[in-house]
C-alpha cells in the first residue's frame, strides 16, 4: 500500500471546488473501463480458442491424414491424430477457463462499484450541503453589508441635521437611525450563524471528503492488484497451454523415433509380395529351324498362353 497519498494531494483553496474529488472519481472511473476491457479481451479470447479448438477437433476427426499407411508409421499416424485431438481438447478447456477469468474480472468490477457507490452519495450529499450554506452564507453577509451602509448613511444624515430646527424630521432620523442600527445587529448575528454553520459543514464535508480519498486510494490498489494478477495468471494459463500442447506433441515425436523404415519396407514386403521368380526371357524361335532342345518359355507380351515345345532326335 502507498499511504496516505490521495487525503494529501487531491485538495483546492476554492471552497466551491470540487476539482480534487473530480479528478479521483474520473481516475476510478477509468480503472474500471480498463478491468472491462480486459474482461472483454479475455472473452473475445476465448471465443477465438473456442473455434479454433473446434476447427482442429472437425480437422482431426474428418480430414484423412496418411491413412493408407502401414505398420510403424502408421502407428505413429493415429498417435498424431490422438494427440492433435487431445490438443483441440486443451483449447476448448481454456476458452472455458478464461470465460470463468472475464465472469471474476466482472464480480470484481460490479463490487467495487457498490463500495463507491455509498461514498459517492454521501460525497454528493456533502457538497451540495456546502453549496447551499455556502451561498445563504454570501446572502447573508451581503445583506449585512448593505445593512451596515444604510446605518451609515442614517448617521450621516443625523449629523446633517443637526442645524435643522424642526424636531419632527429630527425625530423622524433618530428613529431611521435606530432601525438601522437594530437592522445591522440582526444581520451581523445572521451572518455570524451563516459563517458558523458553513465553517462547520466544511469541517464536516473535509472530513468526508479525506474519508473518500483513503477509500479511493484502497480500492485503487486493490484493482492495479486484482488486475495485475489476473494478468499474470491468464499469461500462465497461455504458458500452461503451450507446455501442455508440447507434452502431447512429444508424444508423437516419441512414437516418430519408434517409426522403423526398413521394418516398414519388410512388412510390406512379406503382407503385399506377389512372387520371387521374374518371368523367363522369351527366346527367339526360327519356323524353319526349330531348336533342338526343350525349353520353359515365358509369357508372351498381351496374352496369358505359354508355349512349350519339346522335339525328339
Amino acid at each position: 500500500m502507498t499511504g496516505a497519498l490521495f487525503k494529501a494531494n487531491f485538495w483546492s483553496t476554492d471552497i466551491l471546488s470540487t476539482a480534487g474529488y473530480d479528478c479521483l472519481i474520473q481516475h476510478l472511473n477509468n480503472g474500471r473501463k480498463n478491468c472491462k476491457e480486459f474482461e472483454d479481451f479475455l472473452k473475445e479470447r476465448a471465443s477465438i480458442e473456442e473455434k479454433y479448438g473446434k476447427d482442429l477437433l472437425n480437422l482431426s476427426r474428418k480430414k484423412p491424414c496418411g491413412q493408407s499407411e502401414i505398420n510403424t508409421l502408421k502407428r505413429a499416424l493415429e498417435v498424431f491424430k490422438q494427440q492433435v485431438d487431445s490438443v483441440a481438447q486443451c483449447h476448448i478447456q481454456l476458452a472455458q477457463t478464461l470465460r470463468e477469468e472475464a465472469r471474476k474480472m466482472e464480480e470484481f468490477r460490479e463490487k467495487q462499484k457498490l463500495q463507491r457507490k455509498k461514498t459517492e452519495i454521501l460525497m454528493d450529499a456533502a457538497h451540495k450541503q456546502k453549496n447551499l450554506q455556502f451561498k445563504r452564507t454570501m446572502d447573508a453577509k451581503k445583506t449585512y453589508e448593505q445593512k451596515c451602509r444604510d446605518k451609515d448613511e442614517a448617521e450621516q444624515a443625523v449629523h446633517r441635521s443637526a442645524n435643522l430646527v424642526n424636531p419632527k424630521q429630527q425625530e423622524k432620523l433618530f428613529v431611521k437611525l435606530a432601525t438601522s442600527k437594530t437592522a445591522v445587529e440582526d444581520s451581523d448575528k445572521t451572518y455570524m450563524m451563516h459563517v458558523s454553520t458553513l465553517d462547520k459543514i466544511r469541517e464536516d464535508w473535509q472530513s468526508e471528503h479525506i474519508k473518500a480519498c483513503e477509500m479511493f486510494e484502497a480500492q485503487e490498489c486493490e484493482r492495479i492488484n486484482f488486475f495485475r494478477n489476473a494478468l499474470w495468471l491468464h499469461m500462465n494459463q497461455l504458458s500452461q497451454q503451450c507446455v501442455t500442447s508440447d507434452d502431447m506433441y512429444e508424444e508423437v515425436r516419441k512414437s516418430l523415433e519408434a517409426c522403423s523404415i526398413e521394418k516398414d519396407i519388410a512388412f510390406f514386403v512379406n503382407h503385399r509380395k506377389t512372387g520371387q521368380t521374374p518371368p523367363a526371357p522369351i527366346m527367339y524361335e526360327n519356323f524353319y529351324c526349330p531348336q533342338k532342345n526343350t525349353a520353359s518359355q515365358g509369357k508372351a507380351l498381351g496374352t496369358n498362353l505359354a508355349r512349350t515345345e519339346t522335339r525328339s532326335d
